[in-house]
């Protein structure tokens, strides 16, 4: 089957999440990525990729994103995706030149919604569903942000005629053909084993924004050795080494680090379960990093931080209850590839069949089939 593999470009969770479960289906299936941004980088030397607009935040000079900046950069995408700009016809032209009988897409707007135009069957595969289709599980203080997102999310993408959510907290479906699975693991992470280091693992999904003078200045105090990834910075400066992306090191320094200190991904956050790292979770300002963070705590296993003020006795606290959060992890640590990839299959057939009736209806009219 021809599938469209739509790929939300803002950081990199949404590629790795993508890199867990594309080669599995890539063996029965002609897939070509749709992405932009830092997933384009990640995917595109891998797999048949086209490069498509994307609507991401902006930053200001605090490293917190600008409501201003935000709104002005994305009205042209916005515009282009709602009204039917150059972005929209060239995704409709690329999926009619290649024969796109079918959708998956993670967080990706341009491919969701092409898809409804042309009617092409939709699976919805990412962590963000949790808030759209799952029931609400937001606590007081975010309930009205929650609402928002979810009606906002369900308005751009609608609800695709299946739908896979992987996660590392458990939810409950509001809409038949929502399945909920676990994190996905990578290769590179079940090839890994997890020992105790010295060290810190510190990673920002967005550094050469969210790296400040009191973050560096937070990690520089503490008296043990940081390694840092996703900031602009290499090399070894006092306590802290920065690295440069690399799926397999990262995972290595997550297998081997003592604990992580992280914007709150999900991604991430199901990695760092797995391995039995607690996690101070410092989540953006968007609304579903900051239920992660949440969700985190009521799972005991970890803490959440602020990002725009941390210092080091929010790290020596956290550090303080690691015994603690290291019992918690075992409950809930979960690898949900397998059960994806067996999922998607299935969703897959069952869209097929769907179809079928269609197809032969077509074949006896003298029209050309289409699934």
């Amino acid at each position: 089957m021809r599938i469209a593999w739509g790929v939300m470009g803002y950081g990199r969770g949404h590629a790795m999440r993508t890199l867990s479960v594309l080669p599995a289906l890539m063996k029965e299936h002609e897939i070509t990525v749709f992405t932009a941004g830092d997933a384009y980088e990640v995917l595109a030397p891998k797999f048949p990729t086209v490069r498509i607009p994307m609507i991401g935040y902006r930053y200001n000079a605090r490293g917190s994103h600008s409501l201003p900046r935000t709104v002005g950069d994305n009205l042209g995408p916005m515009a282009d995706l709602l009204l039917g700009g150059p972005g929209m016809e060239q995704v409709e032209r690329e999926f009619r030149d290649r024969g796109i009988q079918l959708v998956i897409s993670d967080s990706e707007a341009w491919t969701h919604r092409v898809a409804q135009r042309l009617k092409i069957p939709r699976i919805s595969f990412d962590h963000v569903g949790i808030l759209a289709y799952c029931k609400p599980h937001f606590p007081p203080d975010l309930w009205a942000l929650g609402m928002r997102d979810a009606l906002g999310y369900r308005a751009l993408m609608g609800v695709p005629e299946r739908i896979l959510i992987s996660s590392f907290y458990q939810a409950q479906p509001a809409y038949p053909g929502v399945s909920i699975v676990g994190p996905m693991l990578r290769d590179e992470v079940l090839r890994a084993k997890p020992t105790e280091g010295d060290y810190l693992l510190c990673y920002l999904n967005k550094g050469e924004h969210q790296y400040r003078p009191h973050i560096d200045r937070a990690l520089r105090l503490l008296d043990c050795p940081v390694v840092v990834y996703g900031t602009p910075y290499r090399g070894k400066v006092e306590n802290l080494d920065f690295r440069a992306p690399s799926n397999e090191w990262f995972v290595h320094d997550l297998a081997g680090c003592k604990a992580v200190l992280s914007t709150a991904g999900n991604q991430t956050i199901g990695e760092a379960i797995h391995f039995g790292k607690p996690i101070l979770a410092m989540p953006e300002e968007a609304f579903e990093q900051r239920l992660n963070a949440h969700l985190i705590e009521r799972m005991g296993v970890g803490m959440r931080g602020d990002l725009a003020r941390l210092n080091p006795s929010d790290v020596d606290r956290f550090l303080g209850h690691d015994e603690r959060y290291r019992s918690s992890m075992r409950e809930h640590a979960r690898d949900g590839r397998a059960q994806a990839i067996e999922t998607l299959h299935r969703f897959i057939a069952e869209l097929v069949q769907q179809k079928a009736p269609a197809r032969r209806r077509s074949r006896r009219l003298g029209r050309p089939a289409q699934i």
